[in-house]
């Protein structure tokens, strides 16, 4: 019966090493993905802040523009239809550069996801 013992102790230890892997895997893998969101989130954020303000400066900025090359050509509608075409040039590129900007995105994101 010695043996019998031993080996139900060694399964029971076992066991309960297994149990507490699982455990601390569950727990492990909980903060991983609490610390990806906070991280996504935080970010997103921040984007969101930041790009609303470099929004309203390129807004003002193709505002200004357009009146100071109106007022050198002496047309002002001449002057906005200009920065409006080179505002449509720009979001040309931007649409032709989209799988460089995917792929760039993709390789910083994965970066800070996978460490």
């Amino acid at each position: 019966m010695n043996i019998f013992e031993s080996i139900d102790e060694s399964t029971t230890n076992a066991v309960k090493s297994g149990e507490n892997y699982i455990k601390c895997t569950e727990e492990y893998l909980t903060l991983k993905i609490f610390q990806q969101l906070s991280l996504f989130f935080s970010t997103l954020i921040k984007i969101a802040i930041v790009g609303g303000f470099i929004f309203l400066g390129f807004i003002f900025l193709a505002i200004a523009g357009a009146i100071a090359l109106g007022n050198l050509l002496e047309n002002t509608s001449l002057g906005v239809l200009i920065v409006g075409l080179l505002l449509l040039l720009f979001a040309w590129i931007s649409f032709i550069l989209r799988r460089l900007i995917d792929k760039t995105l993709l390789r910083k994101i994965s970066k800070s996801f996978f460490d």
